[in-house]
């Protein structure tokens, strides 16, 4: 079958995650919003999609069809004329003297013009997606999203099968750190068939750390997978959807009983490892302070922290308008967990969709953030801003922003910036 567009009711983030890249040009889903994990993943990817795109009257989509899928407009055209394929043309072949130009920067580091380090890291779901990382030019994995190794099956891993992809990980990446997230399901994102259920309410259900903790079993066997992996000497473990500092304490006890067996089982398991929580519940945000006490660093989920912050389901396409990564709510609470961060001496990172946004960088900078990461294929934008700005006009323009009441005039303050110092990335 050659290369094709994709056209469904909907697709699941397992299933986004499982497209072949080699045979998908890109996707169109009926259901959906620009803010769901499928797009958000699709972003990652770098894969054209229209998540939820507007039925209209008269339109025949049939197998065999041709198509432009303009996914950063959101538009589709079927059975194209010859100028639009030539005005397409043109786009895809600046589109490519752009990220050619962009690929200069790989081997240089994150860096401010005032010479403010960052750390820029790629998410990855799988493992076959580390060499896209390692190609990108980022330093080391972010975010290893761990849910996909128990996608699409009716058994769990076993400690074998997790330790192979973590190790596998850690050692692709050296000589920087790879960050291993506990296993997080439910809501909108991936749901094994082990672990369905039917709540009324799965965004405020048992999901990610409390399916792990209600189940320690199942934690047990992924900690004991990580900390052997941690014999490579560059893995962190980090907690998603922590609410409370109960919760970490409680994995916390369960990671350290598990890394006293394996040591009196003979595994070399080293004594400093760094350990994290996910900040993307207002709950955990507003006590971050206190959640400080117990971790190495913090990595701050934007899509769920707006989420849960706005109070609306970011895969309603009716609700789109309301996700706002700009809100002054969001850049409080943002802003009020690097603070606690800092002042317990710890770091702190976003791994969020605001992380892979590169009209968003110079916020995150000026907020003081200490690592960013993103999507592979936004990896080399982030760079592009990061060494293109200085941490004191990020710092001067984040304070003058946080005065703001408009979340609008908030972006539309950051997109003119980028607009005019980064002309080319809109391209």
């Amino acid at each position: 079958q050659s290369p094709s567009i994709i056209f469904a009711r909907d697709l699941s983030p397992s299933d986004t995650a499982q497209l072949p890249h080699d045979k998908v040009l890109g996707f169109i889903t009926l259901l959906g919003s620009k803010t769901s994990h499928t797009a958000i993943m699709a972003r990652s990817m770098d894969l054209p999609a229209i998540v939820g795109i507007e039925e209209k009257e008269g339109i025949q989509i049939e197998t065999g069809m041709f198509a432009i899928l303009d996914g950063n407009k959101g538009i589709l055209v079927i059975n194209p004329r010859q100028e639009t394929l030539e005005e397409y043309g043109a786009v895809e072949e600046r589109h490519e003297q752009i990220i050619q130009k962009l690929d200069e920067l790989r081997h240089d580091i994150s860096v401010t013009t005032d010479n403010r380090r960052i750390i820029l890291s790629g998410n990855i779901e799988m493992t076959s997606d580390i060499q896209g990382v390692v190609n990108s030019g980022a330093e080391g994995i972010g975010l290893f999203r761990s849910e996909f190794l128990f996608a699409n099956r009716d058994d769990l891993p076993g400690e074998e099968e997790q330790y192979a992809a973590y190790s596998e990980a850690a050692r692709s990446v050296k000589p920087h750190n790879v960050i291993l997230r506990t296993l997080d399901i439910g809501g909108d994102k991936l749901m094994s068939r082990l672990f369905e259920t039917h709540e009324q309410n799965p965004f405020l259900g048992v999901r990610a750390i409390r399916i792990c903790l209600a189940h320690p079993e199942l934690l047990r066997t992924q900690l004991r997978a990580m900390l052997r992996a941690c014999v490579e000497g560059n893995v962190r473990i980090m907690y998603p959807m922590i609410s409370g500092v109960e919760e970490v304490r409680q994995a916390n006890k369960i990671l350290f009983e598990e890394k006293d067996k394996l040591k009196a089982a003979g595994h070399q398991i080293p004594d400093n490892i760094e350990i994290g929580a996910m900040i993307e519940i207002p709950s955990a945000a507003l006590t971050a302070d206190i959640i400080a006490k117990e971790v190495s660093f913090f990595s701050i989920g934007t899509n769920d922290l707006i989420q849960y912050s706005i109070a609306i389901d970011r895969g309603n396409e009716k609700l789109a308008y309301l996700y706002s990564p700009t809100h002054p709510a969001i850049l409080r609470l943002i802003n009020g967990v690097v603070q606690a961060a800092h002042a317990n001496n710890i770091w702190v990172g976003v791994c969020g969709e605001m992380a892979s946004e590169f009209v968003l960088t110079p916020l995150l900078l000026g907020l003081g953030v200490d690592e960013l990461s993103a999507g592979s294929a936004q990896v080399p934008r982030i760079k592009r801003v990061i060494r293109s700005i200085s941490y004191a006009e990020s710092k001067q323009m984040v304070d003058e922003i946080l005065q703001e009441t408009s979340s609008q005039l908030i972006m539309d303050r950051l997109t003119a910036f980028s607009e005019e110092r980064f002309p080319e990335l809109f391209e």
